[in-house]
């Protein structure tokens, strides 16, 4: 096994996955933080560079496109200090970081890896549910269904059309334009049968977003949550399961149809999010009654 532990974070590879540990230091960016160990098969991969510097060094994994909705997600939208497919190397592990790129390139010659666009995700989104909070609102994701609530700063037009509640089912897409200079972004939800293009203040399906750290950090996570559930943009008609992901668990005897194991791994992803600040402790509790009612 070839390994690169430095203060940045850990890169293990073990042949057939990489596995990515950020670190909890002060210095490392909170996103990655966040996003938590990413599991990287060796499928998804297209290649992998160490760049040196004067103080070291730099790791860089380049995955195969339409392979891991995170990366579809936050493409251009976040820094290289939040992308988790970097790594800062310290000056005296140089060497390590050249061997493990040289076991990850042998590997992609070995399997036969191509580097074209994967046509499925081979990697999951996010754990849900996740919230980010904008500028006249709060979007919330559960992983089947989505709320809008609005606050004080709405405008009159979606104050009038009310909170906004729909189903993934019934949407086709989801826009996130971040802020620039004095332009707010926005996160548009594309619902099908929506013909009315309103401006993002304007818009019922629009959250405004005023470009603070937190509010990226929250978008990045949840846009990436969204597009894993979505059909993959290749056109495939339904979403592919991730590599390595377990098989959908039979429905119970009883009718619930819901995995014990699925849920007990949903609560200990709510307890992280609470603890991280994503989630309020009312949304904390809301959503931890909703998964105990479910066993």
């Amino acid at each position: 096994m070839a390994e690169v532990m430095v203060r940045d974070g850990t890169w293990t590879f073990d042949g057939e996955i990489l596995r990515i540990v950020p670190s909890r230091d002060r210095g490392v960016n909170k996103l990655r933080q966040l996003l938590g160990e990413v599991a990287v098969p060796l499928a998804a991969v297209a290649g992998i560079a160490f760049e040196p510097g004067k103080k070291g060094g730099r790791l860089r994994l380049r995955l195969r496109e339409g392979a891991d909705p995170f990366t579809q997600a936050s493409r251009g939208r976040i820094s290289d200090s939040a992308d988790p497919y970097q790594l800062a190397v310290d000056a005296g592990r140089t060497g390590v970081a050249e061997y493990f790129v040289d076991e990850v390139r042998n590997a992609l010659v070995i399997e036969q890896v191509p580097d074209g666009s994967s046509d499925r995700y081979l990697m999951p989104g996010p754990g849900v549910p996740l919230t980010v909070a904008g500028g006249d609102g709060t979007a919330t994701f559960d992983g089947e269904s989505f709320r809008i609530e609005w606050n004080w700063a709405v405008e009159g037009a979606k104050k009038s059309a009310g909170s906004q509640r729909f189903p993934l089912k019934d949407l086709v897409g989801v826009e996130w334009i971040p802020s620039a200079g004095l332009e707010n972004g926005h996160l548009r939800f594309n619902v099908r049968g929506s013909m009315h293009k309103l401006a993002p203040k304007h818009d019922p399906h629009c959250l405004l977003l005023w470009g603070l750290e937190k509010e990226t950090r929250t978008a990045a996570l949840f846009v990436a949550a969204v597009l894993a559930r979505l059909p993959h943009p290749s056109g495939a008609a339904e979403p592919q399961p991730a590599l390595d992901a377990p098989a959908p668990a039979a429905p119970a005897a009883g009718g619930g149809g819901d995995d014990p194991d699925a849920l007990l791994r949903r609560l200990r992803e709510l307890g992280d999010l609470h603890r991280d600040g994503v989630l309020t402790e009312e949304e904390f509790t809301v959503a931890k009654q909703a998964l105990l009612r479910r066993f």
